[in-house]
C-alpha cells in the first residue's frame, strides 16, 4: 500500500468511528493519527533490526501524543484509538484488524513471563476506557472489555467482560448468570473472601450451639 493510500485509509477509519470529526482535515489534528503513522514507520525499522531508532521514534511519539506503542508490537489494519491519552501497547502485543481502544487502555505484561508477554486481541475487539489487559493470552474476536476492567486470563470470542478481575457477563449476546461463571479460569478474590467468611460463620454458629447445649445440661 502506498503512503497516500495508507493516509486515506486511516482518515476513513477515524471518521467512521468518531462522529465528532466534521472534515478530513481535522484528522491531522488527532494524536491517534500521528501515533499510528509513526508506529508503522518505527515498526518497519524494528523489523529490520534498527532497534535504537525504532525506540527513539516511539518514545518521542509517546511524549508528543500520550500514546505509547512499542515498535515491536504487531498491529493489523484499522486500529482506532479514541482520544488515546495513557494508552500503552507492549512489545509482544498482537492486534488483529479493526481493533478499537479508548483512553487509558494498557495491553501489558505481568512481569513474570518470558518471550510472548503481552496479550493478543483478535479482529473487531473493543477495549473501553481505563481497561487493563495483562499477560500473554488471547481476547477472542468481536469481544468487548468494559471500562476500568482488569483482564488476567483468556476471553472467548463474542464475549463481554467487566469488573476487577474481569468477568464474562455475556457470551454470544446471552447474559451469563453469576452462579454459572467458571471461578477457576476467572478468579474472583471477593467471592473467595465471602466464601471463607461463610465457612467461618457456620463454624462459629456450630460452636455456639454446642455451648448452648452444654449450658442447658449444666
Amino acid at each position: 500500500m502506498g503512503f497516500i493510500n495508507y493516509i486515506k485509509e486511516e482518515i476513513d477509519v477515524i471518521r467512521e468511528r468518531d462522529p465528532a470529526i466534521k472534515s478530513n482535515m481535522e484528522v491531522f489534528l488527532y494524536p491517534t493519527f500521528h501515533a499510528i503513522l509513526r508506529y508503522r514507520f518505527a515498526h518497519r525499522l524494528y523489523q529490520n533490526g534498527h532497534y535504537f531508532w525504532a525506540r527513539w521514534i516511539s518514545q518521542r511519539t509517546a511524549r508528543k501524543t500520550g500514546i505509547e506503542i512499542h515498535p515491536g508490537a504487531t498491529i493489523g489494519k484499522g486500529l482506532f484509538i479514541d482520544h488515546g491519552t495513557g494508552v500503552v501497547i507492549g512489545e509482544t502485543a498482537v492486534l488483529g484488524d479493526n481493533v478499537t481502544l479508548y483512553q487509558g487502555v494498557t495491553l501489558g505484561g505481568t512481569g513474570k513471563e518470558q518471550g510472548k508477554r503481552h496479550p493478543t486481541l483478535e479482529d473487531n475487539v473493543m477495549v473501553s476506557a481505563g481497561a487493563k489487559i495483562l499477560g500473554s493470552f488471547t481476547i477472542g474476536e468481536n469481544s468487548k472489555i468494559g471500562a476500568g476492567s482488569v483482564v488476567l486470563g483468556p476471553v472467548p470470542a463474542n464475549c463481554t467482560v467487566v469488573g476487577i478481575p474481569g468477568r464474562i457477563v455475556k457470551k454470544d449476546s446471552i447474559r451469563i448468570p453469576r452462579n454459572d461463571l467458571d471461578q477457576v479460569n476467572l478468579p474472583d478474590p471477593i467471592l473467595d473472601a465471602i466464601s471463607e467468611l461463610q465457612k467461618e460463620n457456620r463454624k462459629l454458629q456450630k460452636e455456639l450451639n454446642m455451648l448452648k447445649e452444654a449450658v442447658k445440661e449444666a
